[in-house]
């Protein structure tokens, strides 16, 4: 462990003492149930492992398996694997079904399940992140959770404000940061810590905060959190915010330590702006590739029995099912936007993997069960000797719910999605 970080937590931590015992001990590990597909309680039902409940997030549970990852359940999209700490943050937001929101750092993507799953697939959920590589990331995870009202995209902060001033009821800044909260979890992070940057970081996220100041609509809430437990990351630059921004007042103030609670470590702070006109925003989205929309709507009644209702949006010959009130896109590097239906292939509509996990699994009208060997086989991408009652485009589903698409004929010829597929070491 870094020695002047360990004297700079001596003098801070009257408690030093036991948060330095308790850097030895294992990292505590917890999911997140996505209640976009199926309740807490019916989860505890089939949950492959065992699960207790933490007390800050009712969707929220402690685990002791090492990878819950490899349960057929994560990829079908039923949990994300989430520290317990970090979820202290998003439910402070009390996001609201119908609500304009904002994820500013949002990869890798659990505190945006967490919103998504508040707003229940009504309103425009906005998930950013800079980074290019990390934004895949992010993308993979809201199709796997099924998150179909989002709009992931990757820009700077300060390019979203520009656009965006007074525009979202709330406003979620999860700023990148020192790391302090994860040092059990991460053992490099130690080695790499210094002053140096944690006034960098401090630095930074300053920036990004005035950045995501502009775009809180008047009476809008907005929450700061991190994953360290430098003064100058937490509660010097949330005294900063209040003091730059005084439309906006702090009501309150949460630090995670690992040693009093029973996660790693976490700071939030919520604030709340005056009340006043929130900003519109509404224009004419460009018109959908009619061929694409032919080719869907037929697709649609033969695939589901009931074919999701919403604006098409098209993306080249790809078709999106987005949000009714969605702002305009142009100018934005937007990698998806609502909910990707499919493309048009020739004369054919070809369905996206987001489909089958962003649509209610009871109105997939083609589904084949797999058992838990088929489904190793299927998540690795292998072509099953499986001959189904069905014929083409279908579900490939464990225990009734869906992995994703697969075409029945003679075989079962697999088409999960190449950068998802597991190597045949983890199964």
């Amino acid at each position: 462990m870094n020695e002047a970080y360990l004297r700079r937590m001596r003098r801070e931590l009257p408690d030093f003492a036991a948060y330095e015992a308790c850097l030895s001990a294992p990292p505590v590990r917890g999911v997140c149930v996505n209640t976009l597909k199926i309740s807490p309680q019916e989860f505890c039902a089939l949950a492959p492992f065992a699960l207790e409940p933490v007390p800050w997030e009712e969707r929220g549970f402690y685990i002791e398996e090492e990878k819950p990852g490899r349960s057929p359940y994560h990829d079908a999209g039923l949990f994300y694997v989430q520290e317990p700490s970090a979820m202290c943050a998003a439910p402070l937001l009390d996001v609201r079904p119908g609500e304009r929101v904002l994820d500013l750092c949002a990869a890798p993507g659990g505190k945006s399940a967490q919103l998504a799953q508040a707003m229940r697939g009504e309103g425009v959920l906005v998930l950013n992140e800079k980074m290019p590589d990390r934004a895949r990331v992010l993308l993979q995870n809201v199709e796997r959770m099924g998150i179909s009202n989002a709009v992931v995209t990757s820009a700077s902060p300060e390019t979203l404000a520009e656009r965006f001033a007074g525009y979202f009821d709330k406003v979620l800044v999860d700023a990148p940061c020192s790391g302090e909260g994860m040092f059990r979890k991460e053992p490099e992070a130690p080695r790499q810590w210094s002053e140096e940057n944690v006034r960098m970081c401090a630095e930074r996220q300053r920036k990004i905060l005035h950045s995501a100041a502009a775009m809180v609509a008047p009476g809008g809430k907005l929450v700061y959190s991190t994953c360290t437990f430098s003064r100058d990351e937490d509660e010097e630059n949330a005294a900063w915010f209040a003091g730059a921004h005084p439309q906006f007042a702090m009501l309150s103030q949460t630090k995670l330590y690992p040693h009093r609670v029973r996660g790693e470590g976490h700071f939030a702070a919520l604030f709340v702006r005056e009340a006043g006109e929130r900003a519109r925003m509404r224009a004419p989205r460009p018109p959908v590739d009619r061929r694409a929309a032919a080719l869907w709507q037929p697709f649609a009644r033969e695939f589901l029995t009931e074919p999701p209702q919403g604006a098409l949006l098209s993306f080249g010959s790809s078709l999106c099912l987005v949000p009714p009130d969605l702002f305009p896109l142009g100018g934005l590097k937007v990698l998806r936007a609502g909910l990707l239906l499919g493309e048009a292939k020739g004369s054919r509509f070809e369905p996206a993997h987001a489909l089958v996990l962003g649509v209610p699994r009871a109105s997939l009208r083609s589904v084949v069960s797999l058992d838990g060997a088929q489904t190793a086989a299927y998540l690795r991408g292998e072509e099953l000797p499986v001959r189904a009652a069905v014929r083409g485009w279908c579900a490939a589903a464990y225990g009734g719910w869906p992995l994703g698409l697969a075409k029945a004929g003679e075989t079962l010829k697999n088409h999960y999605p190449k950068g998802l597929r597991r190597s045949a070491a983890t199964g």
